[in-house]
């Protein structure tokens, strides 16, 4: 069950058990804890939640722009520095090897043969060429030699020598900032996507089983409050 809700229901049982009872301790310690327990869970339902006539109120919400620029400046300033990213990049312990291979497989190279047979044709071998059919004639080439293009290019993105000079490209002050720059973009792009009540959701969630306790203990410091005021008047 719900802290929140228990916590108002035991408090109120012990006031109506007082009041049946005729016990002033009893309705004492059930008036200062349904008291305390109903405080705190109206101050939690205020961040959430807009009360009329409650000025305050509803204040995540209202101000989920300054909660964006917030997000956005920790996760800047904090996290993704041109430092940071330097150092991951660098680390040893993360051991990050770039696989350029997906991306090279998608590559069409298939305008490099059509360069080259260009060059072919207007170079001395042209007219030569021209004999056996022209350009047509290397037509059945196109495929083996993209193929073996693609291979021979993964096979260099994969060579040690070319990821220790990717590795320093990237570590280059221009690139790191263009790297920033872009991590930035991204970042103020999903955080452009959230709205009031995406915020709401995420900070509920984030802290409403911890808030609990706070209608909890204001119940029981309520009643031990009624119980300490009964027994001073006694």
């Amino acid at each position: 069950m719900n802290k929140s809700i228990l916590t108002n229901a035991i408090a109120l049982i012990l006031l109506i058990l007082g009041m049946v009872l005729e016990s002033p301790i009893v309705t004492t310690v059930g008036v200062f804890a349904l008291s305390g327990a109903v405080t705190n869970w109206l101050a939690v339902y205020m961040l959430f939640e807009k009360v009329p006539l409650l000025y305050g109120s509803g204040v995540i919400p209202l101000r989920f722009e300054e909660f964006k620029a917030g997000i956005r400046e920790l996760m800047m300033t904090q996290f993704f520095t041109e430092q940071n990213i330097a150092r991951f990049l660098n680390s040893d312990n993360q051991q990050i090897k770039v696989d350029l291979a997906p991306v090279l497989e998608k590559v069409d190279l298939e305008p490099t043969f059509d360069s080259l047979v260009e060059v072919i044709n207007a170079s001395s071998f042209g007219s030569m060429l021209g004999m056996f059919g022209g350009a047509d004639a290397l037509t059945p080439l196109k495929q083996p030699f993209v193929q073996k293009m693609k291979e021979s290019l993964i096979a260099i993105s994969q060579d040690e020598r070319f990821l220790n000079l990717l590795s320093d490209q990237l570590e280059q002050p221009s690139v790191m900032h263009d790297v920033q720059q872009k991590i930035e973009s991204i970042v103020e792009q999903r955080l452009n996507e959230l709205t009031p009540e995406m915020v709401k959701d995420i900070i509920q969630t984030m802290i409403k089983k911890h808030l609990g306790w706070l209608v909890v203990w204001g119940g029981v410091f309520g009643g031990l409050i009624g119980l300490a005021a009964v027994l001073l008047v006694a």
